[in-house]
């Protein structure tokens, strides 16, 4: 799988459909229709196992013993250029709209946090994915640990916030 992404990856580049240097996500898109994407992929070669010769080698892997570069050279990718374009279309409808969402949300609910409480980014983020794990609530264990300088009121703005912010907006 990876190298057909850095192939996508490749592709959107140079046709200037994403900047140089920019990832798009379209990984993403693929992870999230993992059963397609294997589907897809074994439409073509489940077909072609009876006619490859290989042994498992001492390490697990597989050695192929014949030629088989023909069967890959010239064949129809209809099915696998379907699905590459519905995770493209996936990726730009779904996957970009949530993740600049939630980047809005996260930024704006660091700067409540920095207008009120003197924090490092690095606990923010902790605090934040701790906040996420546990449904918008701070764990029992978190407060005891990382955050035991906070007061139960400060706790409970900071829940109400990130419902606020995360939940509701």
């Amino acid at each position: 799988m990876v190298g057909w992404i850095h192939l996508v990856h490749h592709l959107l580049a140079a046709m200037h459909f994403t900047p140089q240097g920019i990832i798009f996500p379209v990984s993403a898109a693929i992870l999230e229709h993992i059963n397609d994407y294997r589907s897809v992929l074994e439409a073509y070669s489940h077909p072609l196992l009876d006619f490859i010769e290989w042994r498992k080698t001492a390490d697990h892997n597989v050695e192929v013993l014949n030629e088989t570069a023909a069967y890959y050279r010239y064949f129809d990718a209809t099915r696998q250029a379907e699905f590459l374009f519905d995770c493209v279309a996936y990726t730009l409808d779904r996957i970009i709209p949530e993740e600049v969402a939630y980047l809005q949300q996260y930024d704006s609910f660091k700067t409540w946090l920095d207008d009120r409480f003197q924090m490092p980014n690095k606990m923010v983020a902790l605090l934040i994915k701790f906040l996420e794990q546990a449904g918008g609530k701070l764990s029992k264990r978190s407060r005891e640990k990382e955050f035991q300088l906070l007061t139960d009121v400060e706790v409970q703005q900071i829940e109400a916030a990130f419902a606020g912010y995360f939940y509701d907006g």
